[in-house]
C-alpha cells in the first residue's frame, strides 16, 4: 500500500482556508500553477468535511461530504448528481441530518424532539416531505462541491500535482454518521443516555499536551464493524480515492489500538489503551479497493504493535524535524536516521511555524540545532531546516507554506488542546516574488526532488 512511490519528490503544506481567498477557486487554479513552476509534485491539505466546530477541518458534520463553503458560486452550472461518489450510502443520511440541525436551530442531534433523534421512519419521512426543496439545494451543493474538486485535481495533474488528502480516523459526535449509524459507535444503548457515547476518543500525555487531549470522538466499535466487513469504512475510503492521489491516516495509532476515555471524564487521563483490529481493516481495504495509497501519520506514542501494522502494510510513516533535536543520535526524527519509505517535514499543521519553533527553544537546544544543521547563525532558520528536510532520504518532502514563506509564530494554523485562534491563518500573494520561486525551483532540482 506504499502510495509515496519510487521517485523522489517534494509537496507543500496548504489548507485551502489559507489560500487567500480561504476557498478552492482561483487562487487554488493559481497556487497549482506555482507549485508546478517551482517544481513541487504534491500540494497536501487537511480534510475537507464540512466543518461542525469553529473552522476546524478536524470537526466534521460528516465522514464522506465535502465542505461547500470552499467552492466558487460559478461550480453550480456545471454540477452533476453523477460526481458525487458512492451517493446511494451517505448522501440522503446527511442532507436530512444537515437541513434538521439547521432548521431546529443548530441543536445537536441528542437534543432533537425524539422521533427524529430515533429515526422513526415516518417522522424521517415527513421531514423529508416537508424539507425537500432544502434537501435538494444541498445535494446540488454536494454535486457542485465533487464536480468542482474533480476538475481541479485534473488540473493539478496537468501540472504534475498530485493532492494528498487526509482521513481522520475519528468522526464528530454531533455528525451526521453517529445520528445515522449509531450501531458503528460505542453508545449507550438504552436508559437517559441512550445515544451518548459510553467512552470517547483522545491520547495520553504527549508532546503536544503534558495532560494528554480529550477530543470527545465517539469510539466505534469494531466488532460490528468487522461483523459488516468493515463496509463503512471501505465507503468511506472510496470516497478519500476520489478525491486524492495519496491519502494520510491521522491517528494511525488508532488502529492498533484507542485511547478510551470514560465519556463522564473531563480529562485524558483516566483512559485505557483498547485494542483495534487494524491488520483487519486494511486488509479489508487492500482486497476491496486495491493498493490504496496511504501515509500512516505516526507520532506520539508510538508502541511496538503500531510500528508492526504500518510495517506489515509497508506504509509510510512520517518524520517531523522539529523532534529531531532533543535527545542523542538515535533520534529517529533526525536526518540521518531517516528511511527511503517515509515522508519528512519541518513541522505539520499542529506546530509552531519553524521560524516560531526556533525562536522559542533554550539557548542550548538552539546550538544542538545549529551544530546538527551546520547551521552558522539563526539566520539561516528556516531554510536550513528546509534543506534539511529535502535533502532527507525520504521519498517526500513535504514544507508548510509558512515556512516558505518564513513566517512566525504569527501564522501558526494551530495549536493542540486550545479552542481559539486556530485555522485562521492565510498567506497572500504579495509574499511570492520571483526570487522565492527560483530559490525553490534550485533547490528542488539541487536534491533531486523537481
Amino acid at each position: 500500500m506504499n502510495g509515496i512511490g519510487t521517485q523522489r519528490r517534494a509537496g507543500v503544506l496548504l489548507h485551502p482556508t489559507a489560500l487567500p481567498s480561504g476557498r478552492l477557486d482561483g487562487d487554488a487554479t493559481r497556487f497549482i500553477d506555482w507549485l508546478g513552476e517551482c517544481g513541487f509534485g504534491v500540494w497536501q491539505m487537511l480534510p475537507l468535511g464540512p466543518p461542525v466546530v469553529g473552522l476546524s477541518p478536524y470537526s466534521s458534520a460528516s465522514a464522506f461530504a465535502g465542505h461547500a463553503g470552499l467552492v466558487p458560486a460559478e461550480s453550480a452550472a456545471q454540477a452533476s448528481h453523477s460526481d458525487i461518489p458512492v451517493a446511494d450510502v451517505w448522501l440522503d443520511d446527511y442532507v436530512l441530518f444537515a437541513t434538521l440541525k439547521q432548521r431546529l436551530g443548530g441543536a445537536p442531534w441528542w437534543q432533537w424532539p425524539e422521533p427524529l433523534r430515533e429515526r422513526e421512519p415516518g417522522a424521517l419521512a415527513q421531514a423529508r416531505e416537508s424539507l425537500a426543496v432544502q434537501i435538494q439545494q444541498l445535494k446540488s451543493e454536494q454535486a457542485e462541491f465533487f464536480g468542482h474538486f474533480a476538475r481541479l485535481r485534473a488540473l493539478a495533474h496537468a501540472s504534475s500535482v498530485s493532492l494528498f488528502g487526509d482521513l481522520p480516523l475519528f468522526v464528530a459526535d454531533d455528525s451526521a454518521d453517529v445520528w445515522a449509524h449509531p450501531q458503528w459507535f460505542k453508545l449507550h444503548r438504552d436508559g437517559p443516555e441512550r445515544g451518548r457515547p459510553r467512552v470517547v476518543a483522545g491520547v495520553p500525555p504527549d508532546y503536544f499536551s503534558a495532560t494528554g487531549q480529550r477530543w470527545g470522538n465517539p469510539i466505534y466499535d469494531w466488532d460490528a464493524l468487522a461483523r459488516d466487513g468493515f463496509r463503512w469504512w471501505l465507503d468511506r475510503v472510496a470516497v478519500q480515492l476520489a478525491q486524492f492521489d495519496l491519502i494520510r491516516i491521522d491517528h494511525f495509532r488508532g488502529l492498533a489500538a484507542s485511547w478510551e476515555i470514560p465519556a463522564a471524564d473531563p480529562v485524558a487521563t483516566g483512559g485505557t489503551w483498547v485494542e483495534v483490529p487494524g491488520a483487519a481493516l486494511l486488509d479489508a481495504v487492500n482486497a476491496s479497493l486495491g493498493e490504496v495509497p496511504f501515509v500512516a501519520e505516526d507520532l506520539g506514542i508510538i508502541t511496538p504493535d503500531v510500528e508492526r501494522l504500518r510495517e506489515r502494510h509497508q506504509l509510510p510513516g512520517m518524520k517531523i524535524l522539529q523532534f529531531a533535536f532533543d535527545s542523542d543520535d538515535l533520534n529517529p526524527y533526525l536526518p540521518a536516521n531517516h528511511v527511503e519509505n517515509c515522508v519528512v517535514y519541518t513541522g505539520t499543521h499542529d506546530n509552531d511555524t519553524t521560524v516560531g519553533w526556533y525562536s522559542k527553544l533554550a539557548a542550548g537546544q538552539r546550538e544542538r540545532v545549529r551544530s546538527v544543521l551546520g547551521m552558522a547563525d539563526d539566520s539561516e532558520m528556516p531554510w536550513a531546516m528546509i534543506d534539511a528536510a529535502l535533502a532527507s532520504p525520504a521519498r517526500l518532502a513535504v514544507i508548510p507554506m509558512q515556512d516558505l514563506l518564513g513566517l512566525g509564530t504569527e501564522a501558526r494554523f494551530n495549536t493542540p488542546g486550545t479552542t481559539t485562534g486556530n485555522w485562521e491563518w492565510r498567506f497572500d500573494w504579495s509574499q511570492i516574488d520571483g526570487r522565492l520561486t527560483s530559490r525553490l525551483r534550485d533547490r528542488l532540482r539541487d536534491h533531486g526532488r523537481a
